[in-house]
């Protein structure tokens, strides 16, 4: 059998470019299809939408109210199922002629935060999003009704199907290349000179530098515990987070955009993981347990399915309180590494492969025998 693989648009890096490029290795002889790409060559062979021809591929927000007639709109194909990866519109999508009814199994990141829960993302409190919200609520549930089965990628993001779409999902959680963490890395000299200039015993905090993912509370966590905090990735909060950094008691040390090799040295060194956001799943949480480091992480959300209380780190349910901090950070540094990357093992890109290819072999299966 063959099938289509959808994702909604493709960048050089991100958790679901990660789950898209598992789904291809699970499914080689599957076709693509995105919004547009923009992998600069990561992903070849994708196929684009009419958007990827038009200057709105370059603005996600501006384009937002057309993807939904979009998705409703692609061309004639000879498949017999379609795997989408949403965390927005891609849900929606369908082929003409007799690709129209093509078994649809939806791998769910989240239903769009944008405008189901706004409260988690601060993006979704703009104006033009808001009222699109309204409108585009009922249409997207109706959509979600559509899929012959929809996993999620944490229970978290499930319940929270449950609640908008009205459907039931079952969990997979999302790839992580945990191996690669295993392994003392490879440094050129630039990179070398980098971590050896890091000071000893910071805490560390991975991610884009977006306001929705509280890099802010890293800091205030370098206060707290006394301890340095290193801030790697790159994004538009940037000078936010350097302005408070300045004014902060905490000797903070950003690393823009680091290399791959220097990031996973940088797991290896740090004392903990600081992960403060609540994220639907959380993949660096995982990163950094592979890396025998264990995390503080928020005690909402996806990151504390895989973060173990008290084994693989401390969960923390009041960011803003200095006490629990520390005593959390106490916590978590008494785990082992070997704890770290046994827990981490269980998420690694072979137990997704194999979860992934049973959920869209229900498409081979009787309907009545789906799940």
């Amino acid at each position: 059998m063959t099938g289509v693989i959808v994702h909604e648009w493709l960048e050089r890096s991100g958790g679901a470019e990660n789950v898209f490029e598992a789904m291809r290795e699970a499914f080689p002889d599957a076709q693509s299809w995105a919004l547009w790409d923009d992998s600069d060559g990561r992903f070849p062979g994708v196929a684009e939408t009419v958007l990827a021809r038009t200057p709105l591929r370059r603005s996600k927000i501006a384009a937002l109210p057309f993807m939904p007639a979009v998705w409703r709109a692609l061309p004639e194909i000879r498949a017999d199922w379609m795997l989408v990866s949403s965390h927005l519109f891609a849900h929606h999508a369908r082929f003409r002629g007799a690709a129209a009814d093509l078994p649809k199994y939806v791998y769910a990141h989240t239903p769009a935060r944008y405008i189901w829960t706004p409260e988690l993302d601060r993006r979704g409190a703009r104006l033009p999003v808001r009222i699109a919200a309204s409108a585009f609520k009922p249409m997207d549930r109706r959509r979600a009704q559509e899929a012959t089965a929809i996993a999620a990628n944490s229970q978290f993001v499930a319940d929270r199907i449950a609640t908008t779409w009205e459907r039931e999902a079952t969990v997979i959680h999302p790839p992580v290349h945990t191996r690669a963490f295993a392994t003392e890395p490879t440094l050129n000299a630039r990179d070398q000179r980098v971590l050896d200039a890091l000071p000893e015993g910071f805490l560390l905090a991975v991610s884009r530098w977006v306001s929705y993912k509280r890099l802010d509370a890293a800091i205030t966590t370098g206060e707290a515990t006394g301890r340095p905090v290193v801030i790697a990735g790159r994004g538009p909060d940037e000078a936010r987070l350097r302005e408070l950094a300045a004014r902060s008691s905490a000797q903070v040390t950003f690393l823009h955009h680091p290399s791959s090799a220097l990031l996973h040295a940088v797991y290896r060194k740090a004392a903990a993981l600081v992960f403060p956001a609540i994220e639907d799943f959380g993949i660096v949480a995982v990163e950094a347990m592979a890396s025998g480091t264990p995390v503080l992480a928020s005690a909402y959300g996806g990151v504390a399915e895989s973060v173990v209380d008290g084994v693989t780190g401390a969960h923390v349910h009041d960011w803003e309180s200095p006490l629990d901090i520390r005593s959390a950070l106490e916590t978590a540094l008494r785990a082992t590494p070997a704890d770290c990357r046994s827990r981490a093992a269980m998420f690694d890109t072979d137990a997704f492969t194999s979860r992934i290819r049973a959920f869209v072999a229900q498409a081979d299966a009787p309907v009545g025998a789906r799940g």
